[in-house]
């Protein structure tokens, strides 16, 4: 452990952004509530909910940067050590923290998850960029080796229930959801880094631009760059939507796939019927 509550593992890693970093078993006996409750010493006046929900708030409020055990004891009004009878250190908070986030649009919309593979894109896609929006520091988090907990899980369960009617290959399948996931991240990594731009410079993307503008109309007009300067005063609206464009395009593709796997299971079954005729 090190001085500022965290363990070796999330100490390598300086913005706090690993996972699986820390007791990998430890994190998954919190997750799955197998792990021991404090039993010694007077009735404990913490429980890991609250502070996995402070640590959430704090991430929330000031990015992953302001959890520490330290800063987690203030907002709780408990020394720090008492927090170690309930977590090890921050490697393992933020396995909590992650899974914890991750369960969210289960209790927000608690209905039976669709049966057309469509709506099933459309609201994983919707679902995971709100995510995102209300919880900005998820994308900083390193999710190459994501410890999995109930709500991880369920998701995937729910996601695939759902998508089972396209009858792809489960493979396929998976790369579905992780198409959809990264188109997201994508999109809402770009909006968060344009808002942290503004908060570190203090100028407004309007601002930005403006002082890029007189090079840029020079540019244009040099004629190194016809496509460009050829283009439509709207090209680079606000307005335009890339999240809805990139989504019926997405959803577009997986049709096409689709209607391919079909026709070429209606092949193979002619080809089987041809075969017992003959």
């Amino acid at each position: 452990m090190t001085n500022d509550g965290t363990t070796a593992g999330a100490a390598s890693k300086a913005d706090g952004t690993a996972t699986g970093s820390g007791d990998i078993a430890r994190s998954l006996e919190l997750l799955w509530g197998t792990g021991e409750r404090p039993s010694r010493g007077p009735k404990p006046a913490l429980t890991l909910d609250r502070i996995v929900t402070a640590a959430v708030a704090v991430a929330d409020a000031e990015g992953l940067a302001a959890v520490s055990m330290r800063r987690l004891s203030t907002e709780l009004g408990t020394g720090t050590m008492s927090l170690y009878r309930y977590v090890p250190g921050k490697a393992e908070l933020l396995d909590l923290m992650f899974d914890r986030v991750l369960g969210e649009p289960f209790a927000a919309r608690p209905d039976e998850p669709p049966t057309d593979w469509r709506e099933a894109v459309d609201r994983m896609a919707r679902g995971h960029l709100d995510t995102l929006r209300r919880h900005p520091w998820l994308l900083k988090i390193n999710q190459a080796r994501t410890v999995l907990g109930p709500s991880a899980l369920r998701g995937l369960e729910l996601s695939l229930t759902s998508l089972r009617t396209m009858e792809l290959r489960d493979p396929e399948l998976i790369g579905v959801i992780i198409t959809v996931n990264s188109f997201v991240e994508g999109l809402a990594r770009t909006r968060a880094d344009e808002a942290e731009a503004v908060a570190q410079t203090g100028l407004s993307d309007e601002e930005f631009w403006d002082n890029q503008r007189p090079y840029l109309e020079r540019a244009m007009l040099s004629g190194a760059y016809p496509m460009m300067a050829g283009m439509s005063e709207d090209t680079f609206s606000p307005e335009f939507d890339h999240f809805e464009f990139g989504l019926r395009r997405l959803i577009a593709g997986f049709e096409a796939l689709v209607t391919e796997r079909t026709t070429e299971r209606a092949a193979e079954s002619t080809s089987e019927t041809a075969e017992t005729s003959g």
